[in-house]
Parts: structure tokens; sequence; C-alpha cells
């Protein structure tokens, strides 16, 4: 038996309809999953999978999703993956607005606190569960004007390692990916704006490119499976190698 094979298992993704989220809904299901993506209205049907919708920074939102994905998935969610998220605004620190930093606080961390409380009381109470949050290289070094981008990711990580302490003994398993620069269309459109520069990136990734978002959904799917069963509280960085990286300008070069 393939321990990645995950016939049998349902899953509750959100932000599936594009990104990293899509790649993941389309890699459980290629894996056996029953699978339900939550997303904005008008934008979840598009992973291909039954679909809940709502906004994860509403408390509200997130209990009805919840109790929606449970129906549509028989009862039960097995795995839980936070890929929710926007990006920041790259905004000098001084011209920053309240506002900006809030919304970004709002969707990225305590979207993904709401969806593990309700969904963990659902796996504490069947004894059994994982949960797979979305971090950030933002989130595990210091970015030049990403405050609110790079203080939630940290965030999430120092979550994913409280929750992995509380819930472990009740069977649910918690732990976090943190992708380096990913061909999303997230992405796409920062590098549209001159917000991030390939090369650049490029040459300062070991690996001398950019990820794609199904390498980060092979990751998840290795921490929400059996073959990870003796893992919780651990984030994993998939990055082409940028966060082991300290030296001065390219890698070539340093």
């Amino acid at each position: 038996m393939n321990p990645l094979d995950m016939h049998g298992k349902t899953a509750l993704v959100t932000g599936g309809a594009s990104g990293i989220g899509a790649a993941v809904v389309a890699l459980f299901q290629e894996l056996g999953a029953s699978v339900c993506c939550a997303d904005l209205p008008h934008a979840a049907e598009r992973a291909g999978a039954v679909a809940v919708h709502g906004d994860v920074s509403s408390a509200a939102d997130v209990a009805r999703m919840t109790a929606q994905a449970r129906q549509l998935l028989g009862g039960a969610i097995d795995v839980l993956v936070n890929c929710a998220g926007i990006a920041d605004t790259y905004t000098p620190t001084v011209e920053q607005t309240p506002s900006s930093w809030q919304r970004i606080v709002d969707v990225d961390l305590t979207g993904t606190y709401l969806m593990c409380q309700a969904a963990g009381a659902h796996m504490v109470a069947r004894r059994r569960g994982a949960i797979v949050n979305i971090a950030s290289i933002v989130g595990l070094g210091g970015f030049p004007r990403r405050n609110a981008y790079g203080a939630s990711k940290a965030g999430v990580i120092n979550l994913t390692r409280c929750l992995a302490n509380e819930w472990g003994a009740s069977g649910v398993r918690v732990n976090c990916v943190a992708p380096g620069y990913i061909r999303t269309p997230m992405v796409d459109r920062l590098v549209t704006e001159k917000k991030v520069d390939i090369r650049r990136v490029e040459g300062r990734t070991p690996l001398a490119r950019m990820g794609e978002p199904v390498e980060i959904a092979r990751a998840i799917a290795y921490l929400a499976s059996d073959w990870s069963a003796f893992v919780t509280g651990a984030t994993l960085a998939v990055d082409g190698g940028w966060s082991a990286f300290s030296g001065a300008g390219d890698v070539a070069t340093a």
C-alpha cells in the first residue's frame, strides 16, 4: 500500500481556487481524497471540487464553511490545508496604513487561526486529523517593507507549534510549509508590478529557479499522509534552498 494513497480520506482546502491551493486540490484528488475547496464566492468552483464560499477572516463564515464542508464530505474532515492568503503591498513602512496592515493580518494569520480552531475542534473530538498551514520564507527572515505579511507568517509558524503541542495527545498533527518564491498568480502579479525581480530571485536561490505550485502541494501531501505520522509542530521550508543561504549577493558568486 502506498502511504500517500488518500482514498477514503476527506480534505478541506482553503484558498483552493488558485495557486498553491488549486495544486493541492488537484493532487489530493489524484491521490484519491474527497476534497472540498473553500474560497471566496465565484472562485471556489474553479478548483474542480465541491465548494463552500466565504471569507476566512470572518468567524461566522468559518463556522458555516466548516459545517457545510463536513456535510459535503460525508460528515468528517480528515485533513485541513490552510492556503488562503493575500500578499502585502511592498509599501515603505512610513507610508503603510493601519487598514492594509489589519487586512493582511486578518486573512493570513487570523484566518488560519479560525480555520484551525473550527476544524480542530472536530478533529480533537474524533481523536484524529492532520492540519497543514502555509507560512513563507518571509516568516523565517526579515524582508524590508513586508511587515504585515512577515509578522503574519511568523505567527502562523508559532501557531502551528502551539496547536501541535496542545492537540498531539488527541491524535491531531499540525505542521507547516514555508514556500519560497513560487510561480502563482499572486507572484505573477508582483512581477508585473515590478515588485519582484525574477532574475534576482533566481540568483539568490541555490537551486537557481522559482518553484512550481505542485512542488509545494507534494510537500503538503507528505505532511498530511501516514508517512509523516510521527511529525508534528514542524515547519518545512520548500524554497529551493533560499533559507539555507546566508552569503552576500548571488549564490554563484558568494
